[in-house]
């Protein structure tokens, strides 16, 4: 910031839940009925989140111990956000513009589908200042923001309105890459952009919840959200008008977003209504102990969350319903370091004969190095199916779809996923199981 079913059971996923169908007008349906009905947001794991900090700490300490506008980290910050985003399947465009003499760059993210003319954007800045890494400023904005978007790609969702992500160059600078963005767009563009959601400093160690006091619509989105969590909310004025939403409400563009305070002190007020100290939100503000240890991780769970329910709930659109029969488990499993196989359970009942040549194995597995894995499906005989042997090298998390012929196995009984991790240093859970008959 610039200023000088059983799905994983959290409050979260319940107000998300509520939300979405309300705004879809529907009641009383069911999981099982699987309708191609309004989309509740995920939850967007923490872990995931975090990796990126931790991968945005590496490229500031590989570059000078800054990821600032104009020097060698920032552009290798842009490379590894646009890398996630292209794997993912959105289209990028990376922006350019010159400032103090040096070029800057902005990340422009589109998912693919939505009314073109009803735009959603999301962005933050990606840049620090020359003094430190930029953890929490703003690491911890475009890394949630980021996981966002991964989590739009997982889900398959079909938003109603076509959803845009952007990460900003030069903020530092005085919203210099958001503001080049915003003047580059001709006026029919800018009319299409039904709302921009900001996000600058979630994850502060002392944190505040702060909502932009902006749109009413976006403003109400976020309010509600935290009320459904039981966590008090203040409007946000340390840094009103200082961050990239100012550029976007400045030509007329509906603005929102979150932020958890940056140098100025909580007061004793606020220290009864959310713990902490009577000290600075970040005592680390723009300064080298910005790093991987200055953040709050309840701060920027709960923030990462919100993005994603608003995000869901003011693009009200849908996910694909998969064809066939869906048994499925989202209760979080830990899988221990270097320890014994887990498992999750489905309980398939009413399916007659056996179990297709065909069987789709949903596997969502959040861990911070899939190359220890060895994942199996358990038939309820105990017959073993293997789908991953410490496959996929260095990177992070399994979530795909097995194809298995299990043609020989009775299809009633209790299905297991079992996972084990195989080697020390890396962690995660299993959080999402599912088996769809056809």
């Amino acid at each position: 910031m610039n200023i000088s079913v059983p799905r994983r059971v959290t409050k979260a996923t319940a107000v998300a839940a509520v939300a979405a169908l309300a705004l879809a007008g529907l009641t009383g349906t069911t999981a099982s009925a699987n309708p191609a009905a309004a989309a509740a947001a995920p939850d967007i794991p923490l872990a995931n989140v975090k990796q990126h900090l931790t991968d945005l700490q590496s490229i500031a300490t590989a570059n000078g111990g800054n990821r600032a506008h104009g020097r060698t980290g920032y552009k290798a910050s842009i490379d590894f956000v646009k890398a996630k985003l292209d794997a993912a399947g959105y289209t990028t465009t990376v922006q350019t513009f010159t400032s103090s003499g040096a070029t800057g760059y902005n990340l422009i993210a589109d998912w693919p589908g939505g009314d073109p003319n009803q735009v959603l954007m999301a962005g933050s800045h990606l840049d620090s200042v020359t003094s430190g890494p930029g953890i929490n400023d703003n690491g911890s904005g475009s890394a949630a923001v980021l996981e966002t978007a991964l989590a739009v790609a997982r889900s398959g969702y079909q938003p109603t309105k076509h959803l845009r992500f952007g990460w900003w160059g030069a903020e530092e600078l005085g919203l210099v890459g958001s503001k080049y963005y915003v003047s580059q767009l001709p006026t029919a563009e800018r009319s299409k952009l039904s709302g921009y959601l900001n996000f600058d400093m979630i994850g502060s160690p002392n944190p505040g919840y702060f909502v932009y006091d902006d749109d009413p619509t976006i403003e109400t989105t976020f309010k509600n959200y935290f009320a459904g969590i039981g966590v008090p909310t203040e409007i946000e004025t340390e840094g009103d008008g200082r961050s990239d939403h100012a550029s976007f409400k400045n030509v007329g563009i509906p603005v929102g977003g979150l932020f958890t305070g940056a140098s100025r002190v909580k007061s004793s007020a606020q220290v009864q209504k959310w713990g902490g100290t009577a000290t600075a939100f970040d005592r680390c503000y723009h300064s080298s102990c910005d790093t991987t240890s200055n953040i709050n991780d309840t701060a920027l769970d709960r923030n990462s969350d919100a993005i994603a329910h608003a995000i869901w709930t003011l693009s009200a659109g849908t996910t694909t319903p998969p064809t066939g029969t869906v048994f499925e488990n989202s209760a979080d499993v830990s899988v221990p370091d270097n320890g014994a196989a887990v498992t999750s359970t489905v309980n398939v009942t009413g399916i007659t004969g056996n179990a297709p040549s065909n069987l789709a194995v949903g596997v969502d597995i959040v861990h911070t190095y899939r190359g220890d894995l060895v994942v199996d499906l358990v038939a309820p005989d105990g017959s073993v199916y293997s789908l991953s042997n410490r496959s996929g090298g260095s990177a992070d998390n399994i979530v795909q779809t097995f194809t298995v012929n299990a043609s020989s196995e009775v299809a009633n009984g209790a299905w297991k996923l079992r996972v084990q991790d195989k080697a020390s240093a890396d962690t995660g859970y299993i959080n999402n199981f599912k088996l769809t008959f056809p």
